[in-house]
C-alpha cells in the first residue's frame, strides 16, 4: 500500500505547485516508480551522499556566520599539514558560537565552533578533531548522512529530483540539522576515542589531550552550556568511563601508573 502511495503524494503536490518542490526539474519515470524504487540505505552510494555532505556543508557554511580570524588562524595552524584522511581531503573552518560543538562530514569537511576552542588547549582541541575524524574513516559520518537523509519527510521526493544540484535549502536545511544532531552509538563512539588517541599521539601532541577533552565535555554535560557534543556524554551512562579509559590509555604510554 505505501509503495503505492508515494507517487500519488508527489504528484498531488506538484500539482499543487508546492513552493518547495514545483521548481525541481523532476525525473518523472523515476518519480512514477517512487513506490518501487523508495530510496533505501542500500541504493544510496556512497557518491550521492559525499555529494549530499558537501552540499549540506555549503549550506550550512552559507546561514552560519563564521568565527573571527584569530579563531580560523588558531584552527589552520594547529591542522598544518593534515590535509586527509581515508582518502578524503580536508577542509576546516570555524562557526561563531556558544554552543560547544564540532562535527566531521563524510566529504572531509570539519567545522568547529568558537565555544568549543574556547574551552580546549590545542591538545584538548586536536584530540576532539581527531576523534570527529574517526567517525569519518570508520564510515559512521556516511551512515549518519544516510539516517539524516532517509529521515527527512521528502526522501522520495529528492530521489526523483533528477540532481542533488537542484535541492532546496529547506530541505538541505532540514538534512543537515539532522546530521549534526545524530547520536552515534557508545561503540561507534568508543572507536572514534580510539582513533582520536592515535591520531592525536601519532602527531606529537600530548596523550593526555584526548582524556582531558572528554573530562571536560563530561563536566559541561550537566552544566547550563550543555550542547549537542556534551549531550552525548549525558545519554551514554558510561562516559565517564570513556574518559578513564582514555586517561588509561594515556598513563600506559607513558610508564605512569594508573589509580582504580
Amino acid at each position: 500500500m505505501l509503495k503505492r502511495f508515494f507517487p500519488i503524494l508527489l504528484t498531488v503536490l506538484l500539482s499543487c505547485g508546492c513552493s518547495v518542490l514545483s521548481n525541481i526539474n523532476w525525473d518523472y519515470g523515476r518519480l512514477a516508480s517512487a513506490g518501487a524504487k523508495a530510496a533505501t540505505a542500500a541504493s544510496i552510494s556512497d557518491e550521492q551522499v559525499a555529494e549530499l555532505c558537501r552540499q549540506s556543508v555549503a549550506y550550512t557554511d552559507a546561514q552560519t556566520p563564521m568565527a573571527d580570524a584569530k579563531y580560523q588562524q588558531r584552527l589552520q595552524k594547529l591542522m598544518s599539514g593534515i590535509n586527509s584522511v581515508d582518502g578524503k581531503a580536508l577542509n576546516f573552518k570555524v562557526y561563531r558560537s556558544n554552543e560547544v560543538n564540532a562535527c566531521a562530514y563524510g566529504d572531509g569537511s570539519v567545522r568547529v565552533n568558537s565555544a568549543l576552542m574556547d574551552l580546549m588547549d590545542d591538545d584538548e582541541l586536536f584530540a576532539v578533531i581527531g576523534h570527529e575524524l574517526g567517525h569519518v574513516v570508520n564510515k559512521d559520518s556516511m551512515k549518519a548522512m544516510k539516517r539524516a537523509y532517509l529521515g527527512s519527510a521528502a526522501r522520495e521526493a529528492i530521489y526523483a529530483a533528477g540532481g542533488y544540484g537542484q535541492l532546496a535549502g529547506t530541505i538541505l536545511g532540514d538534512i543537515s540539522e539532522a546530521y549534526v544532531n545524530a547520536q552515534f552509538s557508545q561503540a561507534q563512539e568508543s572507536r572514534a576515542d580510539d582513533f582520536g588517541f592515535q591520531f592525536s599521539v601519532e602527531r606529537g601532541r600530548d596523550p593526555y589531550g584526548m582524556c582531558r577533552s572528554l573530562e571536560k565535555l563530561n563536566d559541561l554535560a550537566g552544566g547550563t552550556q550543555s550542547s549537542t557534543l556534551a549531550k552525548m556524554f549525558s545519554s551514554h551512562p558510561d562516559s565517564a568511563k570513556r574518559a578513564a579509559k582514555m586517561r588509561k590509555k594515556a598513563d600506559q604510554l607513558t610508564g605512569k601508573t594508573t589509580t582504580e
